[in-house]
């Protein structure tokens, strides 16, 4: 590895082989997973989790909702750990996400949920942790060794891991394939240049925009922005921005346009179009925008697979204007790499 790169640089390197040794040794805990989850067959499921991952949840909602037609809810934590109500869960399934699995808050509602009649299933990069020893099934992500504060490796094993079950449950050849061949794409998704993206955002604010599992790109964009830049930065859904933030708009602004080549892509390059229109500075990771720039990305052979090649080309150039603007992104301020909540 080049010497003189962050360790988020290396880890985002990293990314495509994570990927392929998840691959390669997750398949009996997917497979115990799924054949326990067929015999539950629960109307909907239910999701715990905090900052990225959560937003990996939002990805697996629309995944389960799309694919499996069960909705998927997110459960606040604080319901159990502050306010102390559990609920009653019975007959569904919880996935709890965490890449420490040590989060206080993340464990006690997922025990909790689980005591209350919910089957549940920890995706975790720490088997041994809490959460793991909480739950029926874990689903270790097998991302190796994290240790930049700002989350990579993990984000995109956790969403392979439940998209992965997901992908199981539904029996979709098509996704499966594009699942397996994601190491190889992941790499092109590396080499897709960002630089004039990176080059007209000011640091001042900006907007990040998606819609379906898109949303959950956008999300954890917006994040990332915050805690390796220290740039303001909000994430909306691409049918909701034109209603009222559009407002903030003015000459230059920057927006970075989230989209797969799914349903959602038109309606989003029409709107990466119309903010282009109103002065925006607007980027789109699809071919369908007129006005708006197109961002360079990768298509990985299922729109569902599409938003993980997003968000490991975002990352490269997330990291790289931390480093231009003299920010260490492995070290972010007020930051430490496990957040312990109650």
């Amino acid at each position: 590895m080049t010497a003189g790169i962050t360790q988020m640089r290396r880890e985002i390197l990293e990314i495509p082989a994570a990927v392929e040794r998840l691959l390669s040794r997750g398949g009996d805990a997917i497979a115990a997973t799924v054949a326990r989850a067929r015999d539950i067959d629960p109307p909907f499921l239910l999701s715990v989790a905090r900052g990225s991952s959560d937003h990996a949840c939002t990805y697996l909602k629309y995944a389960s909702e799309l694919l499996l037609r069960r909705p998927m809810a997110s459960i606040g934590p604080s319901v159990v750990s502050q306010y102390g109500v559990e609920l009653d869960v019975n007959g569904t399934m919880c996935i709890s996400i965490s890449q420490s699995g040590q989060s206080p808050d993340i464990v006690q509602m997922t025990k909790a949920l689980r005591k209350n009649g919910a089957w549940t299933v920890a995706i975790t990069n720490n088997p041994e942790s809490c959460l793991a020893c909480v739950v029926d099934r874990t689903l270790p992500m097998h991302a190796g060794p994290e240790l930049s504060v700002a989350a990579t490796k993990t984000f995109v094993t956790s969403l392979v891991a439940g998209l992965w079950l997901i992908a199981e449950l539904k029996g979709q050849s098509s996704l499966l394939a594009a699942i397996r061949a994601l190491p190889d794409r992941l790499e092109d998704a590396i080499d897709c240049d960002w630089s004039h993206a990176e080059d007209a955002i000011d640091g001042r604010s900006l907007l990040t925009l998606g819609r379906g599992p898109s949303r959950a790109i956008s999300d954890e964009a917006a994040l990332k922005f915050k805690e390796t830049c220290l740039i303001h930065a909000e994430s909306y859904s691409s049918a909701e921005v034109l209603h009222g933030p559009v407002s903030i708009i003015d000459h230059g602004f920057p927006v970075i346009a989230f989209a797969a080549g799914d349903a959602a892509e038109e309606s989003v390059a029409e709107t990466a179009d119309a903010l282009a229109a109103k002065g925006a500075r607007v980027f789109v990771l699809s071919d369908r925008a007129r006005t708006a720039t197109r961002l360079q990305h990768v298509r990985t052979g299922h729109w569902l697979t599409d938003p993980v090649a997003a968000i490991v080309s975002f990352y490269c150039m997330v990291e790289a204007l931390a480093v231009r603007r003299g920010i260490d992104p492995d070290s972010p301020r007020h930051l430490n790499k496990v957040t312990e909540t109650v």
